[in-house]
């Protein structure tokens, strides 16, 4: 059996400075290496607009869950699990200090409270796939009528869950709540989570002159050849922010300026969903300043080797 791992993880919304952080800690840190805990950055190609870390800064820490994919493909929760448990083998393994920073919430909880993740179905996905581009709402109507409990848990707008759950329920013949005890339980966990929460106004003001950073530095160009790639986006990196907005643009439907706002208004959305589900995490120590956040990273990890969690690999 494998060493246990020693974690930690800093988690927070997009544009709260999470990763500046992480990185500045993990350089300082010699023993500290980064899994992305991103829903974005496992697709390869997809890089201005995702904020991945540069190469330069590959070089001077070691990351994680990168570039695991084709943008083409679809990627899960529970393969970002296998992946994830890989990665912290591989660390438990040079003795050093795994460090999870992200703001995909789901994909960090199936790693930390080890989520029983339900099986995979592509073929009938794909059916229910093209049935949710016509009749999302018939699709959540049947997931209400065959797994109320699952239905309450998800937004009837959210046709990737909504397909998700149908999926599980035709494929297992078991019901999608069955598998573990659901998001709003919170168990005891060895692994201590650091959060970092700035005010509002500042990350609204951080989103508006990062993303017209990104146009700069070829955001446009960079969406234009990942629609060009040979499979194009899949219906799962098609939805990341930022990204979708650009298609009306590359599509002559639309200006520039026009696109700039809703990217802009659309992630700022997000990082309210995203603080909100945060917030309900008890677990969680918060701060508002990334360099208080990284002085408790630093305590944590330069204290007793108890006050670092234990993962075990399995």
């Amino acid at each position: 059996m494998s060493s246990p791992v020693r974690v930690l993880a800093l988690v927070g919304s997009t544009a709260s400075g999470k990763s500046a952080c992480a990185h500045e800690f993990a350089k300082v840190h010699g023993d500290v290496e980064i899994l992305c805990v991103d829903s974005m950055t496992v697709y390869r190609g997809m890089d201005i607009g995702t904020a991945k870390p540069t190469a330069a800064e590959r070089e001077e820490v070691r990351y994680h869950l990168l570039d695991l994919v084709a943008p083409s493909a679809t990627f899960t929760v529970s393969q970002f699990q296998a992946a994830a448990r890989q990665a912290l083998e591989e660390i438990a393994a040079r003795g050093n200090v795994a460090l999870m920073v992200g703001g995909t919430g789901l994909y960090g909880r199936a790693v930390i409270d080890n989520f029983t993740m339900p099986g995979e179905y592509p073929e009938l996905r794909l059916e229910l796939e093209v049935r949710a581009e016509r009749e999302t709402a018939q699709l959540y109507r049947e997931l209400e009528a065959l797994d109320p409990v699952a239905a309450s848990r998800i937004e009837p707008q959210n046709d990737r869950r909504i397909v998700r759950a149908l999926e599980v329920i035709h494929g297992s013949g078991q019901l999608f709540s069955s598998f573990g005890p659901g998001l709003q339980r919170y168990f005891d966990s060895d692994i201590h989570q650091v959060g970092i929460a700035p005010e509002l106004a500042d990350i609204d003001v951080a989103i508006d002159l990062r993303y017209r950073q990104w146009i700069a530095e070829g955001l446009v160009d960079e969406v234009r050849r990942l629609r060009a790639s040979p499979g194009g986006l899949s219906r799962t990196a098609a939805q990341a922010v930022g990204y979708k907005e650009l298609f009306s643009y590359l599509d002559g439907e639309s200006d520039l300026e026009s696109v700039i706002a809703a990217a802009t208004l659309a992630t700022r959305q997000l990082v309210r969903r995203q603080r909100a589900w945060f917030r309900r995490d008890p677990r969680i120590e918060w701060f508002t300043s990334p360099r208080d956040a990284k002085a408790r990273l630093a305590e944590l990890a330069g204290g007793e080797s108890s006050r670092v969690g234990d993962f075990e690999p399995r």
